[in-house]
């Protein structure tokens, strides 16, 4: 593989290959240009308006992953961008090819993750007349990207590639996907050697951004002077674990993660108190959010949810600073440099923080997670003799090393997973529930780290989305479990259906597949597991012959956490029911908050 060097070393590299020539055919530019910029592996599928990037980029030593759908390709590239902090990129063929990546776009989109979608497009000539895959894809997708164009002019593909990332990564404004497009013929054309930008290969030195030293001290004030502080983390906080365990330690306060930060701190560290979650948000008095956005995950930082808090709010971008709740501070800024600024203008002072309401949380947190456990090793099978979920997922924590990445997806089973993996290296569908991504997320998690264990937890329903990627975990040596919890339906929905529709069951009935079989039929590893006392021996050897796919019978019985708190019937307010009720009685009270646990015409 052509190796290209960082900075003044990376430029040489570029100007080494380019030689002496006097043009430059366009597809070897753009291969060239993600060269330099550190993209070592493209996802995608091929086809004819895109085969000359894609044959550029191999001559260029760039791996091409190359798999069964376009979705699970931008998937797979979030996966990577996520895990490995480098830009993820996928490259899709026009038309059809184009409208597949469109999910795995608007994932990115609303996960705020950078990747960089390349397509093709009809030959310029042939604009505007009916053309062979001819869409409008740049409209399609300007709404769910941060920049997209489609390139016409041989002189701007350079610059557009580089405006392009520079938007992706969030120079400006919040970052997210991009997209950019390219009619095949401007991708057979030369350009001239002497109209190429040849600095703009070379990507700009970022520098920390913080708000002023003032700033900062009045954020420390409140912090240090709170007496029942929480942090609570996002994706804008990767990058400044360290910063904010010491953050935490000194404040002596509690801290909660999200699924989009799970990992940053241990599930041992003494502030983690994921058990005491609602009583933390009801009783905080001082909120701090770390590279957060207050979406539904968090109630929108609903005064119904947290009543008596006030906020300093950390992030890079707008959403992480103002979203749906103001901030008595907002401090824009680089997120670890920020959390420096405020332990620096602490200084040796004293947390303020009540000990002993910390210690009544911690206790209470441990009953929690010792009642957790005993569910996990001994959660009782349904009426259809099949086993608990919790079961699967505590034989799997026992079979799992402290430095595995696990993948959740599904309905039932995801909020299954966030309750029992807290600690471990995770990704999950995110804001946009986007059901289907837990397959090419284990790929691309494998691929970026090959020596860890990767594994997928998915639901049978969200396994067939992205079924056939099996196959592309075989070919390309993924080293990944796939553990499907197979109950044969769309749970969260059916359990809905029987609680709230008079039992009515429409359309949420799946049939009796046997996914090992499917799995084996591949090539790859496949085992069915139906009882409990099983599950060990096939999960060692499952993770010993990885890729592979273990297809568990559970019980569709088991109600999850999300089933039972209202999510699948999406109240009008707020994403829980008890949340949604209090908002209801909050604004009914024409300003005065209702108290946790004042009622009016029903239980709060």
């Amino acid at each position: 593989m052509t190796s290209i060097g960082a900075g003044s070393s990376g430029r040489r590299d570029v100007e080494v290959l380019l030689g002496d020539a006097k043009a430059f055919r366009i597809s070897w530019l753009i291969a060239l240009f993600l060269a330099a910029r550190g993209v070592d592996r493209i996802f995608g599928l091929c086809g004819g308006h895109i085969q000359p990037i894609w044959d550029d980029a191999a001559r260029l030593g760039i791996r091409i992953i190359d798999v069964r759908d376009e979705r699970a390709a931008v998937h797979m590239c979030q996966a990577h961008c996520e895990l490995t902090g480098q830009l993820g990129v996928a490259v899709v063929t026009a038309g059809p090819g184009m409208t597949n990546s469109v999910t795995g776009i608007a994932n990115a989109h609303c996960s705020r993750v950078p990747i960089l979608v390349i397509s093709g497009c009809p030959p310029r000539p042939q604009r505007k007349m009916g053309a062979l895959q001819e869409l409008p894809q740049v409209e399609m997708v300007r709404p769910i990207t941060r920049y997209a164009r489609t390139v016409c002019e041989a002189a701007h593909v350079i610059r557009e590639l580089d405006e392009a990332l520079a938007c992706a990564s969030g120079q400006g404004g919040e970052p997210g996907p991009a997209y950019l497009d390219f009619p095949t013929d401007l991708l057979r054309e030369e350009l001239p050697a002497g109209l190429l930008e040849l600095e703009r290969f070379q990507a700009r030195a970022s520098f920390p951004i913080l708000p002023p030293v003032t700033a900062l001290e009045k954020a420390a004030d409140l912090l240090w002077s709170a007496r029942r502080p929480l942090v609570i983390s996002g994706r804008g906080a990767a990058g400044a674990g360290a910063q904010l365990a010491r953050l935490v330690n000194a404040l002596g306060c509690a801290y909660l993660d999200t699924a989009e930060s799970r990992g940053l701190l241990p599930e041992s560290h003494p502030g983690f108190l994921p058990a005491m979650r609602s009583r933390l948000m009801r009783e905080a008095d001082l909120v701090l959010t770390v590279g957060r956005c207050l979406d539904a995950q968090l109630g929108y930082g609903s005064r119904a949810v947290f009543p008596k808090a006030r906020f300093v709010r950390v992030g890079i971008s707008a959403s992480e600073l103002r979203a749906n709740r103001r901030g008595e501070m907002e401090l824009f800024g680089t997120v670890s440099e920020v959390l420096e600024g405020i332990l620096e203008a602490a200084g040796d002072r004293p947390a303020a923080a009540d000990r002993a309401w910390m210690k009544d949380l911690r206790e209470k947190d441990r009953r929690r997670r010792e009642d957790l456990h005993r569910e996990l090793s001994q959660a009782a099978p349904g009426a259809d003799g099949r086993m608990h979920p919790y079961r699967l997922l505590g034989c799997l924590r026992q079979a799992l090393g402290p430095h595995a990445i696990v993948v959740a997806d599904g309905g039932d089973i995801l909020s299954f997973c966030r309750v029992a993996f807290n600690g471990w290296r995770y990704l999950d569908p995110g804001p946009l529930g986007c059901l289907g991504v837990g397959v090419p997320y284990g790929i691309g998690a494998a691929l970026a780290f090959p020596s860890r264990q990767v594994v997928v937890v998915t639901g049978d329903g969200s396994f067939g989305f992205n079924a056939m990627e099996l196959e592309t975990a075989k070919r390309h040596n993924a080293r990944v479990l796939f553990v499907v919890a197979n109950n044969s339906a769309w749970n969260i929905e059916r359990n809905d259906q029987l609680e709230n529709y008079a039992g009515r069951l429409i359309g949420v009935e799946l049939g009796d597949a046997d996914y090992a079989a499917m799995a084996r039929s591949l090539g790859v590893h496949g085992e069915r597991v139906e009882r409990v006392e099983d599950l060990p021996g096939a999960l060692e050897r499952a993770l010993g012959e990885a890729p592979a796919l273990i297809d568990v019978l559970v019980t569709r019985d088991a109600v999850s956490p999300d089933g039972r708190s209202g999510l699948p019937r999406v109240p009008d307010t707020q994403p829980l029911t008890t949340w949604d009720q209090m908002e209801k009685s909050r604004r009914l009270l024409h300003g005065r908050p209702r108290a946790i646990g004042e009622q009016e015409s029903g239980p709060a």
